[in-house]
């Protein structure tokens, strides 16, 4: 099963953020990273840039309205993700706690769907081709 670990901050988070050497939070991200990949579980994973360099596409309207960043109370924005590969829930979570995260700092753990939430569509047109995309970005990331 696949997890993605999502990384949402706080107003105490940026506020402490502030007094914290970079070096090191970059040193143990990497650590933390490392222990991922050492293991196995680690798909993917990134950082993200300040939301003011973002924007929202909002579908609420006829034609989609794009607003700017920053956008969105300091709560709803995530700072980064990683997509971990594990057996279960709990490993994922076992995971999630690794994370050298400072307070206020919290982990969104949600699962990433898959072909079996979707047997009852099998035989869809789309979800047939998204098989196909699939197995051909994977090929070229295998280099064939």
């Amino acid at each position: 099963m696949k997890y993605m670990l999502i990384m949402r901050t706080t107003a105490e988070a940026l506020e402490a953020s502030k007094d914290l050497d970079f070096e090191k939070i970059i040193n143990d991200m990497g650590a933390y990273n490392e222990s991922m990949i050492t293991a196995g579980v680690l798909i993917g994973g990134d950082g993200l840039a300040d939301a003011a360099e973002g924007f929202v596409v909002d579908f609420s309207a006829e034609a989609p309205v794009v607003t700017d960043g920053p956008y969105g109370e300091v709560h709803e924005l995530f700072n980064g993700f990683w997509i971990v590969q594990v057996s279960s829930a709990e490993e994922a979570l076992e995971w999630a706690k690794r994370a050298p995260l400072g307070a206020g700092t919290k982990l969104e753990v949600r699962r990433i769907t898959d072909e079996s939430d979707f047997e009852d569509f099998a035989d869809n047109e789309y979800l047939q081709k998204e098989k196909e995309w699939r197995a051909e970005e994977h090929a070229r990331a295998a280099g064939e």
